[in-house]
């Protein structure tokens, strides 16, 4: 290994731009994932054109969105382009943080309401200026439109794009935001689900990443949708800006398992049902104190979470609701207004909703959306307000009464038949059991630690302070001293803490819905819903947390079903035979959940059902109608359009995914080649090496405070960890090293290539054994559409024959010694000069020829974009003309000379309609092709060449 190699390998590592493979290597080397061909091959289609606007990622469920996305993020980063957003729903905000983490090594900002404001009170105006990956809600964006909109984003990322599938409609408010936001900003959109139940969801995509990709909305109407519409030419349209890989083309690559459900039912005992009966009925009625209009629809929706979650649950959250109601009772007798006190009261519900949400997401209102209605000026009634209170007392003892009550009974039968299963398929003995409630959460903790769980049980929360996993906290950090794989986050330390803990040590892990977000837990497979929500969308994600890729068992799914409640079987009903979330290979499809949008609306009515009906017919009856009203809806009505326009025909497509994969793997270990030997060559003086674990001890500090320590190469085949010591190239010694070895002095020197002696046979410089000659390396960067970067040796040996590019690439992966320093005699340096200069010039225009391409296909879009502006502008006098010719007809038939007239009348209006119409016409024509040109003009000017060269090293050289 040589100064020279080093130097050579740097500035590879390093280099910009690139066709395939190559343009991706440094993402892939970085990226702790499984190398899945379908998910570069989308990487790829989202890089592949410079003067795109971006594209639409739209795998079907399961295949790893996140993955392509993650990749070409990663990709950004590593060619310095960093200002990044990630447009989520709030519920996948902390997923999307940790993938970044984890697999990308890439540091990301949540931005919601409070961290906005902690971070603009620390001194950022703008705290979505960050050098961080900015991670927030759909709702989030809107509401800051404008401080995203000041921000040149390199790459804006919107996960789950399908919920803004009407952004164009002005009336859809949320999607015009992030419209307006983000426009002109390159964008990759996310969704398994690009079209539900109309072609012009795709045309509203299409709008959020490029407003002229089509025409506008009547153009669109007219070509694709209305009789006879064009559905090839608008599959040939999509395939410009979409992309779309199907699960049974990839099965050989992505393994999958089964998840496989559980139904426990259980029969309440009577004490249990009527108390259920009773604070059912109690939340029907209208004349409470406890749930005032602004809040009433959300805390009857957590009340009966509770409710059906655990008698302790219920007896807590109702003593939340009795403290502020005696609040509103002392109020008003000390002589405040009924008014001020029950206004008072409202403002103290915001407190008593953040106690019972605990892990709901931020934004409540997404739920149930606030009633602003201004609070009426009543009597206050102090013997309703006293008896209600006295009410709930009642339920309260009533609750704490009744001691473990027969849901928890059961669970301790479902989690026997759970391990047997575990035992059965040679998986973990690992169990996560899900609840909505936190009080529940720590009385089933007790419940199990008292039946023989002890010490084997911990919980998750979002917030954990509880001393048990305090101590788990304290063992991790202490253990984890020296790993690096501290962030000094507690948040995500202690989430970090907990999984290990569950992996290593625990069977149970009971967590909140804080739980099912950013959790991987592949290695554990049974999920128990002891609280099953009615958010089918929630199930989805909890399941998904176990039921992922690289998950090695089938999952079982274990629910709970109340014999007794006729509504609750209903919903589980539904849950299990329209959603399908529990069983099969993928659960839910998105298909399904694309088709009831947020869950959210589902929830709403099934509370309605529960609020509204009293008898077990007028349950039926309401559960029917939704049910059929589902059925409707989740009918797939577009399913053979869907695909025509989006499924991929290439016959090919296997042989192509499997030289993808190929050519991938060789690219990768070029790449960890060549920066384990520049590492090596560079820390020399500072490191001991082994090469059999491709690790290093790093004993001698170094100038930029790189911690001393044992390093390991990033590697696929390895548990991933949050370590500042797993050396990828993004690494701050990785970068290091390779600022080095780019660095590096190079004089003229002879230098001595030992194929002889070389660990790897290469064929082609075997045959150049004995020979000798001189070759110089040129850096050649084009500035254009984009940077790009060139590697350009030119070579001779001393007969005067050149050798190609390839030939000197595979000559530098023999060992070499560098002899001497020499002198370059004037004719060499002549010819060198003369065949670099003419492989400059080849090089410049193949660079050419490409951009040409990509302004052709740009040219090509905006003249298709010019002819259905064209074809709007020609629909109206088309209608037009129409009239004219039915009228023209009927001044044919008229029986009288009056009717005769007044048809003359109107032919004459709408021939000057036409007119008019006609120049409009014109007129439009001139602005489009005004439109189109300035367009041109401006890719054009964009596609004028910079080019800068740098001579990196000449040599002489000699193979033996």
């Amino acid at each position: 290994m040589t100064k020279f190699h080093s130097k050579y390998f740097a500035h590879e590592l390093t280099r910009t731009g690139g066709k395939g493979v190559d343009r991706l290597g440094r993402a892939l080397f970085d990226a702790r994932v499984d190398l899945n061909p379908h998910q570069i091959e989308a990487a790829l289609f989202a890089l592949r054109s410079p003067l795109s606007k971006g594209v639409l990622l739209a795998d079907e469920v399961g295949l790893g969105k996140t993955i392509e996305a993650g990749l070409v993020i990663c990709q950004s980063w590593a060619e310095n382009c960093r200002k990044l957003l990630v447009v989520c729903p709030a519920s996948l905000r902390k997923q999307w943080a940790v993938e970044l983490e984890e697999k990308f090594n890439l540091p990301s900002q949540i931005l919601d309401a409070k961290t906005y404001r902690d971070l603009q009170k620390a001194g950022n105006p703008n705290p979505f200026d960050e050098r961080k990956i900015i991670i927030c809600s759909m709702h989030f964006v809107a509401s800051k439109a404008m401080d995203i909109r000041a921000i040149p984003w390199d790459l804006v990322v919107i996960d789950e794009a399908h919920k803004l599938r009407n952004a164009y409609r002005e009336s859809n408010r949320i999607g015009q935001a992030v419209r307006q936001a983000t426009l002109d900003r390159k964008k990759l959109l996310l969704t398994a689900t690009p079209l539900q139940n109309s072609l012009l969801e795709l045309y509203g995509l299409s709008t959020l990443i490029d407003e002229n990709i089509f025409g506008d909305l009547a153009s669109f109407r007219t070509q694709y949708i209305n009789y006879g519409g064009d559905v090839s030419g608008l599959r040939d349209r999509l395939q410009g800006f979409c992309w779309r890989t199907l699960r049974s083309q990839v099965v050989e690559y992505v393994p999958y398992t089964e998840r496989k459900l559980i139904t426990r039912p259980f029969k309440p005992t009577e004490q249990e049902h009527h108390l259920y009966e009773a604070v059912s009925k109690y939340l029907m009625r209208d004349d409470t104190y406890a749930f005032p209009a602004r809040q009433k629809h959300l805390l009857i929706l957590l009340i009966r979470k509770v409710l059906a979650s655990s008698p302790t649950a219920l007896a807590g959250t109702l003593e939340i609701i009795r403290e502020r109601l005696e609040g509103l009772l002392e109020k008003a007798k000390n002589g405040r207004s009924v008014s001020q006190a029950l206004i008072e009261q409202a403002n103290l519900d915001e407190d008593l909703l953040d106690e019972i949400l605990e892990d709901e997401e931020d934004d409540i209102s997404d739920i149930i959306p606030e009633n602003n209605e201004p609070v009426r000026e009543e009597e206050l009634d102090f013997a309703r307000l006293s008896n209600e209170i006295n009410e709930i007392n009642q339920y309260i003892e009533w609750a704490r009464s009744i001691g473990i009550d027969t849901k928890s009974k059961a669970l301790l039968t479902a989690l026997d038949v759970g391990f047997q299963k575990m035992t059965e398929m040679g998986a973990a003995r690992k169990a996560v059991i899900f609840t909505e409630s936190r009080r529940t959460q720590d009385w089933l903790l007790n419940h199990l630690n008292n039946q023989g769980f002890a010490d084997q049980v911990i919980t998750f929360n979002g917030t954990n302070k509880d001393d048990s996993t305090g101590k788990i906290y304290t063992d991790w950090l202490d253990a984890n001293k020296d790993t690096g794989r501290i962030t000094g986050s507690r948040q995500i330390d202690m989430r970090e803490a907990i999984l290990d803990h569950f992996k290593k040590s625990a069977s149970i892990l009971i967590a909140t819905e804080a739980g099912a977000e950013g959790l991987n837990m592949q290695f554990c497979s049974m999920v128990i819903n002891f609280d099953l929500p009615w958010n089918p969308q929630r199930i989805e994600q909890r399941i998904g947390r176990c039921h992922r890729y690289g998950q090695k068992h089938d999952v079982v799914v274990i629910n709970f079903l109340n014999e007794k409640n006729e509504a609750d079987r209903r919903v589980h009903e539904i849950l299990e035979h329209k959603f399908n979330l529990f069983s099969g290979v993928f659960g839910a499809s998105d298909d399904v959940l694309g088709t009831i949008e947020s869950g959210v609306d589902f929830e709403r009515r099934v509370l309605d059902i529960y609020q509204e009906c009293r008898t077990e017919d007028e349950i039926q009856s309401a559960f029917a109608a939704l049910q059929k009203e589902l059925e409707e809806s989740i009918q797939i009505k577009l399913k053979d359009t869907r695909k025509v326009l989006l499924e991929n025909f290439d016959e090919d497509v296997h042989e192509r995914l499997k030289s993808n994969l190929i050519g991938t793997q060789e690219r990768l270990d070029r790449i960890g080649k060549q920066f384990w030997a520049v590492t090596r060559h560079v820390l020399s003086e500072h490191a001991t090496f082994n090469d059999s674990t491709l690790s290093f001890t790093l004993h001698k500090p170094l100038v930029n405070g790189t911690r001393l320590g044992t390093y390991h190469l990033v590697t696929k085949n390895k548990e991933v960890q949050n370590s500042e010591f797993l050396y990828r190239l993004s690494h701050p010694l990785g970068e290091h090293v390779i600022q080095i070895g780019k660095d590096l002095l190079c004089p003229v020197s002879t230098v001595v290539f030992d194929i002889t002696n070389n660990p790897t046979k290469i064929s082609v410089i075997e045959n150049l054994k004995g020979r000798s000659g001189w070759l110089t390396l040129t850096k050649l960067i084009i500035s254009s559409f984009e940077s790009e970067e060139y590697l350009l040796f030119s070579a001779i040996d001393d007969a005067g024959e050149n050798l190609g590019q390839e030939t000197i690439e595979k000559l530098f992966n023999c060992i070499g010694y560098d002899n001497q320093e020499t002198s370059l005699p004037e004719p060499i340096r002549q010819r060198l000069f003369a065949d670099s200069e003419r492989h400059i010039k080849a090089t410049i225009t193949r660079n050419l020829e490409d951009n040409n391409k990509h302004l052709s296909e740009a040219c090509i879009q905006l003249d298709k974009w010019a002819e259905d502006m064209e074809k709007a502008a020609a629909k109206e006098m088309d209608d037009t003309k129409r009239m004219i010719a039915d009228i023209r007809r009927q001044v044919r038939l008229a029986p009288t000379m009056q009717e005769q007239a007044e048809l003359q009348g109107e032919l004459k209006k709408l021939e000057t309609l036409r007119r008019r119409q006609q120049q409009k016409i014109f007129d439009v024509e001139d602005e489009i092709a005004q439109k189109r040109d300035s367009l041109v003009e401006q890719l054009t000017k964009r596609m004028e060449q910079k080019t800068e060269t740098q001579t990196l090293f000449t040599i002489r050289w000699e193979v033996k």
